[in-house]
């Protein structure tokens, strides 16, 4: 599976942000896919997971009520929707992908994912 985020940017705090991670290789819906960020100088986080098949989500308690994963499966899409970014959402954002339709707490580790993207830079600035 190939993964390509885009959507990154300046934005400033209160700003709203929509990544997206285009996927490619999927041979079936039975995927999961996870955002992570990782700031400067710090370990990479996992954010929020989806479940192409049924549409489960997750998310951190950091970004919890702010942050929105969605999916379009017709065009192989895992969008995150960043409301009211805040100075430390400042990082380079990625998304990963595992085979499976089990969702849980383990989906915010990095070593349960197989393949990943190149990440996008999300500045929070004013």
């Amino acid at each position: 599976v190939q993964l390509v985020e885009s959507g990154g940017g300046l934005v400033q705090p209160g700003g709203s942000l929509t990544l997206s991670c285009a996927a490619s290789g999927f041979t079936s819906n039975y995927y999961l896919i996870g955002w992570f960020r990782q700031a400067r100088g710090k370990e990479r986080e996992g954010l929020s997971y989806i479940s192409i098949s049924d549409g489960t989500t997750g998310y951190a308690d950091s970004v919890s009520g702010r942050f929105a994963i969605s999916r379009d499966n017709a065009k192989n899409t895992v969008y995150l929707q960043m409301n009211d970014l805040k100075p430390e959402d400042t990082a380079v954002y990625y998304c990963a992908c595992r085979r499976g339709v089990v969702t849980g707490q383990f989906l915010f580790l990095t070593n349960n994912y197989n393949d990943w993207g190149q990440g996008t830079q999300v500045t929070v600035s004013s």
